[in-house]
């Protein structure tokens, strides 16, 4: 049985005393979280990272939004793993569109992210997903396969089974048009039977999440699909009390 999994990215928001605040406040609803076998965790950016880690739960799962596969070098801009490893982060979100848009990323360097980070006992978090286009034409599973082939390459299937992957489809992605339950299901099961054909039983394993226009009001429905194991949520995982509603739609 796969653990459901809640995380919030929370994009270029907040700022470190905002962050802290959101940290030392969500200790009951971790707690809740946990007490029904949900793990959750917040994607912060990078100045408000230890402020998260320092005063946040210990049962948070707190993730960066991004990584570079080196370790050190000419590379302005770029954050290391041994840098996020220093101050106590174990997780990383991979290949978000936004960072595949605006930031050029491509799932073949997101592979080279996720060697490294496995190499260095982290979890990716890989992030695969179609534009509109690409729903209208009815492309959307040659599309999602090539991002989780690419994304994965070179992989075993222990090593596949650590990492999570988030479907979402880019046209639903702060549109407030979210996928219906049903194309939710059956993408992210097209995607497991790719996962299947390449790693096994492994597959079995590997959570998957949905993101896009995630809120505590629709997140319930999501939860009811077999193969929807938890949420990567943006703008509902910002407050507090939203964050709360999105947890008791996990716990059902």
């Amino acid at each position: 049985m796969r653990k459901k999994l809640l995380v919030g990215n929370w994009k270029m928001n907040k700022t470190p005393s905002e962050a802290k605040a959101f940290a030392l406040g969500c200790k009951d609803m971790v707690d809740y979280a946990v007490a029904h076998g949900i793990d959750v965790g917040v994607g912060p950016t990078f100045v408000c990272l230890a402020a998260v880690k320092e005063n946040a739960p210990k049962d948070l799962i707190v993730a960066a939004q991004n990584c570079h596969f080196k370790p050190n070098g000419a590379y302005t801009g770029e954050i290391s793993i041994p840098m996020l490893k220093e101050i106590g982060i174990s997780w990383v979100i991979l290949g978000h569109s936004e960072r595949r848009e605006y930031n050029g990323e491509t799932s073949k360097v997101c592979n080279e992210k996720i060697k490294a980070l496995l190499a260095a006992d982290m979890t990716p978090l890989y992030c695969c997903g179609e534009s509109l286009e690409t729903f209208e034409k009815g492309e959307t599973k040659a599309w999602v396969k090539t991002q989780i082939e690419e994304g994965f390459e070179g992989l075993t299937a222990e090593e596949a089974k650590k990492i999570v992957v988030a479907y979402e489809p880019i046209w639903a992605i702060g549109t407030g048009k979210s996928a219906t339950k049903e194309i939710a299901e059956d993408t992210i099961a097209f995607i497991r039977g790719v996962l299947r054909d390449h790693f096994g039983a492994a597959a079995e394993e590997i959570r998957i999440l949905y993101g896009g226009s995630v809120k505590p009001g629709n997140v319930r429905e999501y939860m009811s699909q077999p193969d929807i194991d938890g949420a990567l949520v943006g703008g509902a995982s910002l407050e507090l009390d939203s964050y709360k509603g999105l947890i008791e739609g996990l716990v059902g």
